[in-house]
């Protein structure tokens, strides 16, 4: 979606502006890693770190013990100091840009529609927890075009994510996903979301440290074809747990009602990477 702060925001809000046919030149675009957080490079003790300093260079990936991946940028007797942003965070670069078409997109009311729609593109929506990981998870698969965070399954109408996280409205936090089925398939997207939840998918309304109906987690399908490739996963997974309840929810697509701007592309906005095919863990808390 053009202008929707989707991946490249820069390139994005640019194409917005133009017309089939038109070229622009020398334009400078976000490349895509996020912004550079002066808040991740932090010192740490020598002593601290418990790693033979001579097996260690400047530029060395490590892991910190709550998951996050930093480098190396200085060392002393004293000190490391450690950087827990991309090597390109807060970085852009030049381009000629080029816009041949426009396609339409799958539209943004779509629910649930038994035999498929028409048109190129697919949504699929997810509901995984905390909607801000997931989405740069699916930002970063070849074949997703587009993400947006926000609530289903519940029943007030534009709730907020104040209302939302009362627990009260029904809703839980999801993620709304275009696809391209020529690239990437459902039953791939289903395996990634999946994957995410871990043993998850046998907890009733906890996602990680979170808990509530809010955090379910469930598989929002929007045709039939959708829902059957759903359910082979669920039933795989009781397999493979011994015959025990999946507790992730198999359920008709319903009205998606996008949250506050602010929760939207949250961890790229915090500096996390998404692009295409992007291995770095991702920090689930910005």
């Amino acid at each position: 979606r053009l202008d929707g702060g989707n991946y490249l925001p820069g390139l994005h809000s640019l194409l917005s502006t133009m017309s089939p046919g038109e070229t622009v030149r020398g334009a400078t675009l976000d490349a895509g890693y996020g912004s550079y957080r002066p808040d991740a490079v932090f010192e740490i003790s020598t002593e601290d770190v418990g790693i033979d300093k001579s097996a260690v260079q400047i530029g060395t990936r490590l892991q910190m013990g709550n998951g996050v991946t930093v480098r190396v940028t200085s060392m002393t007797d004293e000190t490391w100091t450690l950087d827990a942003n991309h090597e390109l965070a807060g970085t852009a670069y030049k381009a000629d840009v080029r816009l041949d078409a426009v396609e339409d997109g799958p539209g943004q009311d779509l629910a649930y529609a038994p035999g498929g729609t028409d048109g190129r593109y697919r949504v699929a929506t997810f509901g995984l927890g905390c909607f801000w990981g997931g989405e740069l998870a699916y930002q970063r698969l070849p074949g997703v075009v587009s993400t947006e965070v926000g609530y289903t399954q519940g029943a007030k109408e534009d709730p907020t994510y104040e209302e939302v996280s009362s627990g009260t409205t029904g809703h839980t936090e999801a993620v709304r996903v275009v696809y391209d089925p020529d690239e990437v398939t459902y039953g791939e997207l289903v395996e990634l979301g999946l994957s995410r939840l871990g043993q998850d998918v046998y907890e009733l309304n906890k996602v990680g440290n979170d808990r509530g109906t809010q955090y379910r987690s469930g598989v929002y399908y929007h045709d039939d074809e959708q829902r059957e490739a759903a359910e082979r996963s669920v039933e795989r997974l009781r397999k493979d747990g011994g015959g025990r309840e999946v507790m992730t929810e198999v359920k008709e697509a319903t009205v998606f009602y996008p949250a506050e701007e602010y929760h939207q592309q949250y961890l790229l906005k915090g500096g996390q990477s998404a692009r295409k095919g992007e291995t770095e863990g991702i920090r689930c808390y910005g």
